[in-house]
């Protein structure tokens, strides 16, 4: 007989996996309270990282399933949610997906899901890379400038050229100015390419 477990997955602490188990719950899943695996963690790391994740793939054996209640709960990384999907399926376990209609993630039709949902991924990243690479391009034909604010201002630095020249140090000149030695080095650097 396959046993069900529950994988439960919250960003910060000030959150609860309860809601997640109680949606399981609803679904139909009967799940023992000790197979249901939660873990406050960032969906940015992998898998396979994550401490509870990992135990609870020491536990999963062939037959068993294993109930998410959405994609990203998994993972942000479509990626690392196609290997680690693949990875279970290689070992005998299914994977149900409550928000993709409940799923199996381990079948044809769930491989099919995974693979349009990566493709939509991708392309939702390349849109944005594209929108602000275009974004950057017009700001700077506008004459914006784009980055971070400059520490100094154009008189600050040309006194912070001048007194380099005149042998002071980089670390009196940063105390002087209230900035960090590295913005007087790029200064000193900027100069030095300029010439």
């Amino acid at each position: 007989m396959s046993r069900v477990f529950a994988y439960c997955r919250v960003s910060t602490a000030d959150q609860t996996t309860d809601n997640q188990v109680q949606e399981i719950r609803s679904a139909g899943f009967n799940i023992d309270p000790k197979r249901i695996v939660s873990e406050c963690i960032s969906g940015s790391t992998q898998a396979s990282a994550r401490p509870a994740f990992a135990k609870l793939l020491d536990r999963l054996e062939e037959g068993d399933v294993l109930v998410v209640t959405k994609l990203d709960r998994l993972g942000r990384n479509s990626m690392d949610v196609r290997a680690t999907v693949e990875s279970l399926a290689q070992a005998g376990v299914r994977v149900h997906c409550l928000a993709l209609g409940g799923v199996d993630l381990t079948s044809s039709a769930g491989k099919m899901t995974m693979q349009v949902l990566a493709a939509v991924a991708e392309f939702e990243r390349d849109l944005l890379i594209e929108r602000t690479q275009q974004g950057l391009t017009r700001a700077k034909a506008e004459g914006k400038h784009c980055g971070r604010p400059a520490a100094l201002s154009e008189d600050q630095r040309e006194e912070v050229l001048q007194r380099l020249r005149q042998g002071e140090s980089v670390a009196a000149l940063a105390r002087d100015f209230k900035t960090s030695r590295q913005t007087i080095m790029r200064i000193r650097e900027s100069e030095k390419t300029a010439a």
